[in-house]
């Protein structure tokens, strides 16, 4: 029996995004990356479903992202960090 693994390599496109306050909102996090152009384009974003936070199905548009969470859009990952004083 003759057994054929394939592998796919992935690659990943990661970015970060600092913030110096407790938190961003995800609509605000899809402006501010630029994967929305508007408001209403991230809202569009987020109810159809498209937006992941910590690898889950985010459907808050308000959810609060903090320092550590990682949005991921289109196989696009942005990684939240707090802002160096």
């Amino acid at each position: 029996m003759k057994i054929t693994l394939q592998l796919t390599l992935l690659f990943i496109n990661m970015e970060s995004f600092s913030i110096h306050t407790e938190y961003i909102e995800l609509i605000g996090l899809l402006k501010a990356v630029g994967w929305a152009n508007t408001g209403g384009h991230a809202k569009i974003l987020v109810e159809e479903e498209l937006v992941k936070v910590n690898g889950e199905t985010e459907t808050r548009k308000r959810k609060k992202l903090r320092t550590g969470d990682q949005v991921e859009l289109d196989g696009l990952i942005v990684q939240i960090l707090k802002e160096k004083s």
